[in-house]
């Protein structure tokens, strides 16, 4: 089983849901960079359950401890071990699903690979796990932020209900001021409405997270293998729930032709620069120092609290009705899980920049 992510800068993550905690390792993380606590505290804090009615009803504080790595306040360039230890299990909740595959879970495949599963709550497989990615996340970020790197994410789309695809037009500032976090205020009313109807009918419902890059150098990506939008994509589609990536004007361009898509150089002012920016910031693979936007679809939940048919382990047919608390859109949590995958690809192609010239 592979648990770790990255090149230069990795994290190796561990833990379940119904564990003692969750936690990890974030080696290659850059010496002597200042370690804000209260920001990384926050970072897990947007991702935590229980923190608005549209969010599972889940109580978890989800305070991070750092272990090693530190020290007087900056990262020492050794591994930086850390934990978050689980408080509020209620493992009983899936005891009717020892021996049962829940539709559209990782229950079969994973028994079917590994012959044994953690049945409670997803075990590893359980979104429970991106705890650690915030972590990690967090401390990227940290490092970004000297190099005047910011990664920001929003909540686009929920249902059909969208905002419109020009992020410039939007100030970023009002994303954390609603459950949803979304930038637009009327448009996120509308979302949490939307949320809570289908939460009240026992349903789940997904939608879409827009990603925003700026202050990226030109340069970072391969033109082979390890393209930027490639590693890009790689990270967000290993987050639970995602089923699509693009990035740039992506689908939406494909009613276009060439000379509409292409991005025109000109000289500003003595510095190269692009008149449009359909690539999305990235062009052969590598980043050409625009604004990085992607996109990352998430599927309705798969947990429904309706009773479904399904089998269980003998292959037997059985009706399954599935208990405990559960996210019916897992967008608003993902908005800082999006972020800190984003961050950590970002930082890692940085450092193996780094390596490309004596």
């Amino acid at each position: 089983m592979r648990n770790t992510f990255g090149h230069i800068f990795t994290l190796t993550t561990f833990g379940e849901s119904h564990g003692a905690g969750i936690g990890g390792v974030v080696d290659g993380m850059p010496a002597g960079i200042a370690i804000d606590m209260d920001f990384i505290q926050a970072e897990l804090d947007r991702r935590r359950p229980g923190q608005s009615r549209i969010t599972t009803g889940r109580q978890e504080d989800d305070v991070v401890e750092l272990l090693s790595g530190v020290f007087e306040g900056k990262t020492t360039g050794c591994p930086i071990g850390f934990l978050v230890r689980n408080t509020n299990q209620h493992s009983s909740d899936y005891e009717n699903v020892r021996e049962v595959f829940r539709p559209s879970h990782a229950d079969f495949t994973y028994t079917e690979k590994y012959g044994f599963r953690d049945y409670r709550g997803g075990g590893r497989s359980s979104a429970r796990e991106t705890i650690s990615r915030c972590v990690g996340g967090a401390l990227a970020k940290l490092a970004l932020r000297e190099l005047g790197i910011k990664v920001t994410a929003y909540t686009s789309q929920v249902g059909d209900i969208a905002i419109d695809r020009d992020y410039w037009k939007y100030d970023f500032s009002q994303i954390e001021k609603n459950a949803v976090r979304c930038p637009d205020a009327e448009v996120a009313k509308q979302m949490e409405q939307l949320i809570l109807d289908v939460k009240a009918d026992g349903d789940t419902i997904g939608g879409i997270i827009t990603g925003v890059i700026e202050g990226c150098p030109v340069g970072l990506g391969e033109p082979a293998f390890s393209k930027l939008h490639a590693d890009l994509g790689s990270a967000m589609l290993s987050i639970n729930a995602v089923k699509g990536f693009e990035y740039g004007e992506g689908f939406s361009g494909v009613g276009q032709r060439g000379s509409e898509q292409n991005d025109l150089f000109f000289n500003d002012g003595g510095h190269i620069n692009t008149r449009s920016n359909h690539s999305g910031g990235i062009q052969g693979g590598i980043s050409n120092g625009q604004d990085i936007y992607f996109r990352v679809l998430f599927k309705p939940v798969a947990t429904q609290l309706r009773r479904q048919p399904t089998v269980n382990q003998q292959g037997e047919d059985v009706m399954l009705e599935v208990k405990g608390r559960h996210d019916p859109c897992v967008l608003p949590r993902a908005v800082p899980v999006v972020e800190a995958m984003a961050a950590m690809t970002i930082l890692d192609h940085y450092l193996l920049n780094k390596t490309v010239h004596l």
